[in-house]
């Protein structure tokens, strides 16, 4: 299957990227302290000791793709079709820098440098802001000043926060903060933590290959369990790479979880005014980042909905043209392939 990728519509549709990274020197300058004073945990020595320090090609592309916020991104998305992308500040954020003011000074930074890009290239730039839940007072104000001020349209999390997940009541006012802004939460993976990382770390699965999806996929369920869409009906969030495995796993998901309802068995797992599966489909969306795979695509359609489902690339981690190719190759309708490309992120990002 070959075709030019032309941007413009000349399929039917935009094709517009919804999960894709940019870094700054100083938060790369930030985690390589960590890694050097030994404060860095394990998963970013695994991770951020390779693509910061690599010379292989791979990790230097990336770390090159990364740090443009200009005409290298716009050259790759044009070579590929790509017309607009929404960009996040990658993983895992500031969220592991322990001075928490640090954390929040390197955010506001990286948020004021991503507005800018987004208003000097407004037609192909989109932000979703970043955050420091380690003061989720400060991260409320930031969800504001982004959706107010700078234009974002969303904000990113990546996953936990020094291993403390987002179902605590410490992080309330983040939500707070969304559902009063009307934005989305994109849950984006991390390494898992020390915690967990020990069996994955020694058989190199800590990373995108299967501890991020892992790691995430249990704190979208914490949540969902916990009950944050009982309490905040109009939130939606947003994970990646076809929904870190959740949609294929709902019908044990469900069962299993209100048999453990049912036994009392767990102190924190009370009863929920909607199953699992009822709130993947009110109060979950899907990115297929990292997933070009049209079975799966069709089945997260067809048990999600297909308007919960999104297009996304994962640049730079994953630029491969043959992957748009597929994409637009798949066997659906005009109808659901311009939802998947366009109109469902236009609809839930507010475009």
């Amino acid at each position: 299957m070959t075709h030019d990728l032309k941007t413009g519509g000349d399929r039917g549709y935009l094709r517009i990227a919804t999960e894709e990274a940019f870094a700054t020197q100083e938060i790369i300058d930030a985690y390589l302290r960590m890694i050097r004073d030994g404060t860095a945990d394990k998963g970013m020595v695994s991770l951020w000791g390779f693509y910061a320090t690599s010379p292989s090609e791979r990790a230097m592309q990336i770390m090159e793709r990364l740090l443009d916020l200009g005409e290298r991104r716009l050259a790759d998305m044009d070579a590929t079709g790509i017309d607009k992308a929404i960009l996040a500040l990658t993983s895992p954020g500031v969220q592991p820098l322990l001075d928490v003011a640090e954390a929040k000074g390197i955010a506001t930074r990286a948020n004021d440098m991503l507005a800018q890009a987004c208003e000097k290239h407004q037609d192909r730039f989109i932000g979703m802001g970043t955050v420091a839940p380690q003061d989720p007072e400060w991260s409320a104000q930031e969800i504001r000043r982004g959706a107010t001020e700078l234009g974002f349209k969303g904000i990113q999390i990546n996953s936990h926060t020094q291993g403390r997940y987002l179902d605590e009541e410490f992080y309330d006012p983040i939500f707070r903060a969304l559902v009063d802004m009307d934005q989305p939460l994109y849950i984006h993976p991390a390494t898992p933590p020390d915690s967990m990382i020990a069996p994955m770390l020694e058989s190199g699965l800590d990373g995108a290959i299967f501890g991020f999806g892992v790691e995430t996929g249990m704190h979208l369920l914490r949540l969902i369990t916990i009950g944050i869409f009982d309490k905040y009906p109009s939130l939606q969030i947003m994970v990646g790479h076809m929904g870190e495995a959740l949609p294929y796993w709902l019908y044990r998901l469900d069962y299993m979880h209100q048999a453990g309802v049912r036994s009392q068995r767990y102190e924190r797992m009370k009863p929920l005014k909607k199953t699992i599966a009822e709130y993947m489909q009110t109060n979950v969306l899907v990115t297929n980042s990292g997933m070009a795979w049209e079975p799966a695509i069709k089945f997260c359609q067809q048990v999600m909905g297909e308007d919960r489902v999104m297009y996304a690339m994962d640049y730079p981690y994953q630029y491969l043209a043959q992957e748009v190719r597929d994409m637009d190759s798949m066997d659906m309708s005009a109808e659901t392939k311009k939802k998947f490309f366009q109109t469902n992120a236009e609809k839930w990002f507010k475009l």
